[in-house]
């Protein structure tokens, strides 16, 4: 995990003791977009592991617990279990991972022939002789990016501030966008309003995902 909190003020309108809107840097913007690349999987994963409950929890649970007899043979649990989520979120903060990243894929050829044919699975019979294909293949990277000296990671850059809405809608902040709001607020006077500042954690983030995934299928989930 890349970092263990990261934070935000928040505007608040002390006469409606209403949030206008949370000016957000880099790291917490980060942290939200990430969400979206984050397969299903993953985010259950880790609410069982803060005791989720639930559907969703149920539909892994059955997974784990389905004997391998009936599952097809070039199939494997961890591919639905543990999908591999994309090597830009391990650097973001607040995104829990397994402590073993993959950064490697093996691929398998058939050991008895010479066929050039190769595969993800052991599983899977050689085209040539139809033996199975065990013989394995480290899958070399190609290489990143050369990176600036300036290079923060993430996906958005921290050379501005950002506004980050209650129904989640992120924009870069500027005094227009600003005046704008506080117009359609319908704020008269700007004495009324404060500044706060908050921390967000581990806590708040689970909460978030237990909102995303009581949110993508609406069945009780």
């Amino acid at each position: 995990m890349a970092g263990s909190q990261v934070s935000l003020k928040l505007l608040i309108n002390s006469e409606t003791k209403k949030v206008l809107f949370a000016e957000a840097g880099k790291d917490c913007v980060d942290f939200l977009f990430n969400i979206l690349s984050l397969p299903i999987a993953t985010v259950i994963r880790l609410l069982r592991e803060q005791g989720m409950v639930g559907s969703l929890g149920n539909l892994y649970e059955s997974i784990e617990n389905l004997n391998e007899t009936y599952i097809q043979p070039y199939q494997k649990k961890d591919a639905l279990l543990k999908p591999i989520a994309p090597a830009a979120a391990y650097s973001v903060p607040l995104l829990l991972f397994d402590s073993t990243v993959v950064t490697e894929k093996l691929f398998y050829k058939c050991g008895c022939c010479h066929n050039f044919s190769y595969s993800d699975n052991q599983s899977t019979g050689c085209t040539n002789c139809r033996r199975q294909m065990t013989s394995p293949m480290n899958y070399v990277a190609p290489p990143t990016e050369q990176k600036s000296a300036s290079s923060e990671g993430g996906f958005v850059k921290g050379v501005v501030t950002y506004m980050v809405m209650d129904d989640l809608v992120v924009t870069p902040m500027s005094t227009i966008s600003s005046i704008t709001l506080l117009n359609k607020f319908n704020v008269k006077e700007v004495g009324s309003l404060q500044e706060k500042l908050v921390h967000i954690g581990m806590n708040e983030v689970y909460n978030a995902y237990v909102h995303i995934s009581t949110s993508i299928i609406g069945f009780g989930f």
